[in-house]
């Protein structure tokens, strides 16, 4: 069954169900306050038999004709009966005691008593009179009720009807006004395909479920983008880096083995094949750690990074790898807050960011020193890496950014291109940006900025 069906079901159930409970209070309420009266009917029944029979003697004929023609008012299966002290019938003739003696004890008793008989109410009072204490009871059926009960019961099953209709076709209007909006969505879904990633379901910019579905899609768009971006540039990129080192390794050994060479030679050549080779194990190594960021994003839980501690771990790492005094460390005044150097991400994958960044700085650096410095913004934190190379050109400030790509300032170094393009990548998803803030003749300082949970929490 379709969302539609299913909404416009359960609102005319939903309706249904009330009306019918409030027509259900009705009708008793109603017949109720009709029996109520009718019980007051059969009440001043009593009191006008009661002195039509014991005050006949003390009132004058005109009024005892008054009386008289309210008594021929009879009511449709009236029954009455007066019973003197010894529980005994008078005035009108019953041989066959139609209410009990105990019945008629109870009445006396109690001075007044009502209750119903099947259909039939039946009221009892006791009046007294200058001939004694006297049981006056009267019983109807009251017709006019239980036909107005009837009227209203078909009036109500009518209005029930025409409820339940009305309830579910507007409930099948409302439900497709409300659920236009993802009927839009899914046709824009569907004519979406590999082909055309770039293209986003319009928002009404409205902050209910429907937009944040929207958004959730286009993030995911966003992501499918990347990965097919990534993907592109792969197979137009990729093959080409592992080609040709593959294709040099085995070129240098085929001359190699046509003929007998020197020692030299044999160096010479090996020297070139372990370059190769190295320049394919770099490529090897920026997939891995692309692939690593992909599988990590998307399974490992976010937790709180201390920044501080993890440039810490690089400086203990490149120390070990490249000797004391190789990675400078400057701090400016860090706040008494921990919480303010700390970030929400995914430890490993913000190492592997920043040490890509500082591998390239000592790449580039030509074995000098590399500085590396953190303080904290209004942004969240800033983590700043300045090598002492040749420099980028202005030109190529966002492209070194790009898979794959290497400056011309960069073709004299080893490398696959792929190092700042995992970095952004990884910085992106935790919500930070990359960016070369300065770059001349004397070296090039990449930017880091990551929210922390401070300013996170600020905004």
């Amino acid at each position: 069954m379709k969302i539609k069906d299913r909404l416009s079901l359960y609102f005319s159930l939903l309706t249904s169900g009330l009306l019918l409970l409030v027509m259900t209070v009705i009708y008793f309420a109603f017949k109720r306050s009709m029996e109520h009266d009718f019980y007051k009917r059969l009440h001043e029944r009593t009191t006008i038999i009661a002195g039509l029979y014991l005050e006949a003697d003390e009132v004058s004929p005109t009024v005892l004709e008054g009386l008289r023609r309210k008594v021929l008012q009879i009511i449709p299966g009236e029954v009455y009966r007066i019973y003197n002290e010894q529980d005994e019938a008078v005035f009108v003739p019953d041989t066959q005691q139609y209410w009990s003696r105990s019945l008629v004890r109870e009445t006396r008793q109690k001075e007044y008593l009502a209750y119903k008989e099947g259909k039939r109410q039946v009221v009892g009072r006791v009046y007294h009179d200058n001939q004694g204490s006297f049981v006056v009871i009267s019983s109807a059926v009251d017709e006019g009720t239980f036909q107005r009960l009837n009227k209203l019961l078909r009036i109500m099953l009518a209005v029930f009807l025409a409820v339940v209709f009305i309830s579910y076709y507007s409930g099948r209007v409302l439900a497709e006004k409300l659920l236009s909006p993802i009927e839009k969505l899914v046709g824009r879904m569907k004519v979406i395909s590999a082909s055309n990633l770039d293209m986003r379901v319009e928002t009404d910019g409205k902050k209910n479920e429907i937009s944040a579905l929207a958004e959730s899609f286009n993030n995911l768009l966003q992501r499918l983008e990347q990965s097919f971006t990534l993907q592109g540039t792969f197979v137009a990129n990729v093959t080409h880096e592992l080609r040709t080192p593959v294709t040099s390794i085995i070129g240098e050994t085929e001359v190699a083995l046509k003929q007998n060479r020197t020692a030299d030679e044999y160096r010479d050549t090996l020297r070139s094949v372990l370059s190769d080779s190295v320049r394919l194990k770099e490529t090897i190594s920026g997939l891995l750690e692309l692939a690593q960021v992909n599988s990590d994003f998307s399974h490992a839980p976010l937790t709180p990074v201390r920044v501080d501690e993890l440039l810490w771990e690089l400086h203990d790492y490149w120390s070990n790898t490249l000797g004391p005094g190789c990675l400078k460390m400057q701090f400016g005044e860090l706040p008494e807050d921990e919480m303010a150097l700390v970030v929400e991400g995914n430890k490993q994958l913000l190492y592997i960011a920043l040490n890509n960044i500082i591998g390239n700085a000592f790449k580039f650096s030509d074995g000098q020193i590399v500085s590396c410095s953190l303080c904290t913004s209004s942004e969240g934190l800033k983590v700043e890496i300045r090598d002492q190379g040749k420099g980028i050109d202005a030109g190529e400030f966002q492209k070194v950014f790009d898979p794959f790509y290497r400056s011309a300032s960069a073709s004299e170094f080893a490398g696959t291109g792929m190092g700042l393009y995992i970095a952004v990548r990884i910085v992106t998803l935790f919500g930070g940006k990359l960016s070369v803030s300065e770059s001349d003749s004397t070296g090039t300082a990449i930017l880091v900025t990551l929210p922390s949970v401070i300013s996170l929490q600020d905004s």
